[in-house]
C-alpha cells in the first residue's frame, strides 16, 4: 500500500493528503530505504529521458556530429521553452541537416511563463521547438540521421530508433524487454512501465557513473559522459524557476534531478552512490516538490545553504486571493531503512 507523503493544511488542520511510494537503491541494486511499495509498476514518462539519450553516445552518433556537454544535456531535459534552449535545439537540427518541421513532438506554449507571456505579447505562436520534449526528439532524429533510418515515422514503436531505446531501457533498469509495458507519452513517443525500484536502480547507476556486470559494461562510459553533461548544464535539464534545475544548482556536482509527469520524480545522488524514485499516487505534481526535498534532507544530502535556497519547495505556503497565507504543503513521512 502507498503511504502518506505530504499533508496540505488549512489553518490548524490537515485538509488534504498525498500518498505515494519511494524507493532508494544503491549501485548494486540493493534497496536501502523505501516507503510504500517499491515494486509497483510506474510509467517512466520524462524520467526516461537520460536513459533514452544514452544511444546517442553508444552508437557513435555524438562523436559523428560533434555533440558536447550542452547538446547531451539538452537531450536529457524537460525543457522550459526558454530562448537559449530553443536556440540550441535549432542549432542541433541544423547540424543534422534538419529543421523544426522534422520534430513530431507537437506544440504547446513554453513552460517558462515569462517566455510564454513575452511571445503572446509579441503575437508569436509557439512551435515544436518550445515543446518540453524537443530535446529528446532531436536526439531521436540524430540517431535516425546517423544510421540512415527513415525520419517520417520515427515515433512508431517498431521503428529501429524506438527498438534501440527499448533495449537500452531494459538493460539499464534490468527489466526484461518483453516484460516492459510500452505506452505513448504526451509528446507521441513510446514510454515505458517498469518497477519503481528499477527506476531508482537506473539513477543509482548514473550516481555511480558505471556499474559491474558484463551486460552493462558497454554503457559505462556513456553513463559517465551523460552524467557529467547533466551536472555541467543544469539549466538544460529543466530551466529557470524549476525544481530540477534549482536542486542541481543548489547542490552542484552532487545531484541529478529529473521530473516525470503524473507524479514521478527521480534523483541520482552522486556523493552517496544512490538512486531515488518517487511516485505520487494521485499523479498530482503538488506533492512532488516537498517530497523530493525531504528525501534529500533525510538522506543527509541537503546542506544548510541548499535547504535555504529550496525552502519554498520544501514547505510551500498556500495563499488565498488576498495574498494571505492560509495553509501549507509539507512533508509528512519518514523513510524506512531496509538494508
Amino acid at each position: 500500500m502507498s503511504e502518506k507523503l505530504v499533508e496540505v493544511t488549512r489553518g490548524a488542520r490537515v485538509e488534504s493528503i498525498h500518498f505515494g511510494d519511494i524507493a532508494v537503491v544503491d549501485r548494486e541494486g540493493r534497496l536501502t530505504c523505501s516507503l510504500g511499495n517499491p515494486d509497483m509498476w510506474v510509467c517512466l514518462r520524462s524520467m526516461a529521458k537520460p536513459i533514452q539519450a544514452l544511444p546517442v553516445i553508444t552508437t557513435g552518433a555524438a562523436r559523428n556530429f560533434g555533440f558536447g556537454d550542452e547538446e547531451l544535456a539538452l537531450f536529457c531535459g524537460s525543457l522550459n521553452g526558454q530562448d537559449f534552449q530553443v536556440a540550441l535545439v535549432e542549432k542541433v537540427l541544423a547540424r543534422l541537416g534538419l529543421s523544426v518541421e522534422h520534430l513530431q513532438c507537437g506544440v504547446h506554449a513554453p513552460s517558462h511563463r515569462p517566455t510564454a507571456q513575452a511571445m503572446a505579447k509579441a503575437g508569436l505562436a509557439p512551435s515544436p521547438l518550445h515543446n518540453n520534449c524537443a530535446g529528446k526528439h532531436t536526439a531521436m532524429l540524430a540517431l535516425c540521421v546517423h544510421h540512415g533510418w527513415p525520419l517520417d515515422h520515427y515515433l512508431d514503436p517498431g521503428h529501429p530508433v524506438q527498438q534501440l531505446i527499448l533495449h537500452t531501457i531494459a538493460v539499464v533498469t534490468e527489466t526484461p524487454a518483453d516484460q516492459i509495458t510500452v505506452a505513448i507519452d504526451g509528446c507521441g513517443a513510446p514510454v515505458f512501465f517498469v518497477p519503481l525500484r528499477h527506476i531508482a536502480l537506473a539513477y543509482a547507476r548514473f550516481a555511480a557513473a558505471g556499474w559491474s556486470g558484463p551486460a552493462a559494461a558497454p554503457l559505462d562510459n556513456a553513463i559517465k559522459t551523460l552524467a557529467h553533461a547533466c551536472l555541467a548544464h543544469p539549466r538544460l535539464i529543466a530551466g529557470d524557476g524549476r525544481i530540477c534545475t534549482d536542486i542541481m544548482q543548489a547542490l552542484p556536482g552532487q545531484v541529478i534531478a529529473k521530473t516525470g509527469a503524473e507524479g514521478g520524480y527521480s534523483l541520482a545522488l552522486l556523493n552517496k552512490g544512490l538512486g531515488v524514485a518517487i511516485k505520487i499516487s494521485d499523479g498530482h505534481a503538488r506533492g512532488l516538490n516537498s517530497t523530493a526535498v525531504e528525501v534529500l534532507a533525510q538522506l543527509r544530502v541537503l546542506t544548510a545553504a541548499a535547504a535555504e535556497v529550496l525552502t519554498a519547495y520544501h514547505h510551500s505556503d498556500i495563499k488565498n486571493h488576498r495574498k494571505e497565507v492560509v495553509g501549507q504543503i509539507r512533508p509528512a513521512f519518514e523513510l524506512i531503512k531496509t538494508g
